[in-house]
């Protein structure tokens, strides 16, 4: 009899919950950005039910069943959870990397990772794409996170980079390309396996017989492919393949990209039958730089403290401690320059620009990084707020194969969204705090 009670009462627990998760909810009265990129629909109203948006329009055309709970985005913007198109969730802004990959690798599945993705969705990052971590460990994080094991962004994961030879120590990671075959066995490993796209660097060192094997492999498993584009002749190459994405601004300290180069780009954004191109120019953890190391009271924002141990933490704080100092920044005051001469090189060349932060480098947090992305996008540079917001919400879901599913606020897609209090349209940085953040129908914030 003890037990029938104990399993009545866990079945009726368990209907409680589920019932709770399922209930209709109404986001009701804020500023709707769609993620279109028409205007904000005034006085919206967004009826949710289960993981999924049932319905849209406002105060005025949609009536709020009687049944619904209501959560009140009065005074708020509210617009689809963002994307961050270039994390590592391996790491957590520690300032030694190779100190970092010799010790930290037994945490990653179960400590790192977790807390990396959760601590982007704590900050409105509701999917992102993983561009380079251990295979096994990417596809157990992920798989636990799309479970509802545990919480955090939903990521698009690359597992190891392609590259034409590991750097010593980061052989889990990083696979080298020895000729034709070894690029074939190794695209083959990665798609059956289950990664999501495949990540390049240092292509420019591949013969290129092997990258465009390796880029056919991928496009033949339905994977596209990210490509850094550090150096002028991996962005040649790059094109020449007929890669997917391109990352980061590069080229170091040269002031501008070679005529050469904008004359390929202009070439392949005219053929409209490819499609954009795409380019994820990760500028924050540059540009901004200087101001933090002159101003670290923004290291002692303990949002990146979310799910990682006190030893942890502070093994971080104390790879940091003279931001001045490290290797990683040296050149950086003379790089800053050419970001933005960079940017819109790209912007006038036709190339549609992603939101992606490399977030996890030294100093970078997975809690601050992207909304400090949208910020040096939009008030340094000058870019439309509106199109910085595109970039992080509708044209990801698009490049990732997934907007019927995400990317904007529309009836039958998974809601996936988040509100700020004030005009973000105007105050791009309040970003930084965001209020409310639903994912896949769970109020997790």
């Amino acid at each position: 009899m003890r037990k029938l009670r104990l399993t009545s009462c866990f079945l009726l627990f368990s209907f409680i919950l589920f019932s709770q998760e399922n209930q209709l909810k109404a986001l009701v009265g804020g500023t709707l950005i769609d993620g279109y990129g028409s205007d904000p629909i005034k006085n919206s109203v967004i009826l949710i039910e289960g993981e999924r948006i049932k319905a849209v329009g406002t105060v005025e055309t949609l009536t709020v069943p009687a049944n619904a709970e209501i959560i009140s985005t009065e005074g708020m913007s509210v617009l689809p959870g963002l994307w961050d198109m270039h994390v590592h969730t391996m790491i957590n802004g520690h300032a030694d990397y190779a100190y970092w990959d010799k010790t930290y690798p037994p945490l990653f599945k179960d400590v790192i990772m977790p807390a990396s993705a959760h601590q982007l969705l704590m900050a409105g990052v509701t999917s992102a794409r993983d561009l380079g971590a251990p295979l096994e460990e990417s596809i157990a994080v992920r798989d636990a996170i799309n479970s509802g094991e545990i919480p955090g962004a939903t990521l698009y994961i690359s597992g190891p980079f392609i590259q034409h030879e590991p750097y010593p120590g980061t052989e889990d990671f990083r696979w080298g390309v020895k000729g034709v075959e070894d690029g074939l066995i190794k695209i083959r490993k990665l798609a059956n396996a289950g990664v999501d796209v495949i990540k390049l660097i240092d292509h420019d060192q591949m013969t290129m017989e092997e990258l465009s094997a390796v880029v056919d492999e991928a496009h033949k498993h339905n994977l596209k492919v990210v490509a850094h584009g550090h150096r002028p002749e991996e962005i040649r190459r790059g094109l020449e393949v007929g890669v997917d994405c391109f990352e980061h601004t590069g080229l170091s300290s040269a002031p501008s990209y070679p005529d050469d180069i904008i004359k390929m780009i202009e070439e392949r954004t005219a053929q409209m039958n490819k499609g954009p191109l795409f380019w994820c120019p990760t500028v924050e953890g540059l540009y901004n730089y200087e101001y933090l190391r002159d101003n670290q009271e923004v290291l002692d924002n303990d949002s990146w403290h979310l799910g990682l141990p006190d030893t942890v933490i502070t093994d971080i704080k104390n790879s940091f401690k003279h931001p001045d100092r490290l290797p990683y920044f040296q050149l950086t005051p003379s790089r800053k320059p050419t970001l933005q001469t960079k940017v819109q090189q790209l912007l006038d060349a036709g190339v549609v620009l992603l939101i992606g932060t490399d977030s996890g480098i030294p100093m970078k947090f997975h809690s601050q990084s992207t909304w400090n992305e949208l910020d040096v996008w939009v008030n340094e540079f000058g870019i439309d707020p509106m199109y910085a917001i595109r970039s992080a919400t509708y044209w990801p879901a698009l490049w990732m194969g997934v907007a019927d599913e995400v990317g904007t606020v529309t009836p039958g897609k998974y809601a996936d969204i988040i509100a700020v209090k004030g005009d973000v349209l105007r105050y791009i940085d309040l970003l930084q705090d965001v209020d409310l953040v639903v994912k896949h129908g769970k109020r997790y914030k």
